[in-house]
């Protein structure tokens, strides 16, 4: 980044805050340890999501039923669940016809400490995944655990945590989007995964994000070419 690139990027972020998905970077240490921006804590009656326009949460519906998210929940910022994604879901499902869901990569983060409400960033550190496909999109669901967390920091593949607590998880993405008297929904989790599939994962949805935004690294020189004049040396 050119001087007048590293004093505009400056400047912004004096003015402005960062878009939570586009603005943040999955982590200088991703996909072995990533940031993850949370949406939802586990008493939450609602369920929140980023309005992707604005880059604020907004309500995206009631949590009409008992079901809440037996953990943190939300996503890895500059992720996209796109062609890769839905290529490794596809092989390792034996399944054709599987697109990415358009979404930033969904992460679970586990910690024995309660957050009032969600808008903010952890660090996290994937120990596996449940390949979950909703209709025909792939809908990866990466569990992490909080960095340093004194409960569940010890945890390095999901093998070394909780059955019931998966059982959890898989429980409500199974059932949360299912209401009583509606027609059954095709939401199927084939597959519960080990951290070094995780970490493939996210390392494909953050090539995915790249493929789809282009890079994050070049977004302050195509401002400066937008709003400043050109030099004689452009």
């Amino acid at each position: 980044m050119s001087d007048q690139d590293t004093d505009l990027n400056n400047l912004f972020k004096l003015l402005f805050q960062v878009h939570p998905w586009h603005g943040v970077a999955a982590g200088g240490e991703a996909p072995q340890i990533v940031n993850a921006y949370i949406e939802i804590v586990p008493t939450d009656v609602v369920k929140y999501e980023l309005d992707k326009n604005s880059g604020h949460l907004h309500i995206d519906r009631p949590q009409r039923f008992s079901s809440m998210c037996p953990t943190l929940y939300g996503f890895i910022p500059q992720t996209f669940c796109g062609p890769e994604v839905a290529e490794l879901c596809a092989s390792r499902a034996c399944q054709t016809g599987i697109k990415g869901d358009g979404d930033p990569m969904d992460v679970c983060v586990l910690t024995e400490k309660a957050a009032a409400h969600g808008s903010f960033f952890v660090r996290a550190r994937p120990i596996g995944g449940l390949r979950m496909i909703d209709g025909e999109q792939a809908d990866d669901k990466i569990i992490a655990v909080l960095d340093k967390d004194v409960a569940y920091g010890y945890i390095k593949d999901i093998g070394d945590c909780p059955v019931g607590l998966i059982d959890r998880l898989k429980h409500y993405f199974l059932s949360y989007k299912q209401f009583p008297g509606e027609a059954p929904r095709r939401v199927e989790i084939v597959d519960v995964y080990d951290r070094e599939e995780a970490v493939e994962v996210i390392a494909r949805s953050m090539r995915d994000y790249q493929e789809q935004f282009g890079d994050p690294g070049t977004r302050m020189e195509q401002l400066r070419k937008l709003i400043l004049p050109a030099s004689p040396a452009d």
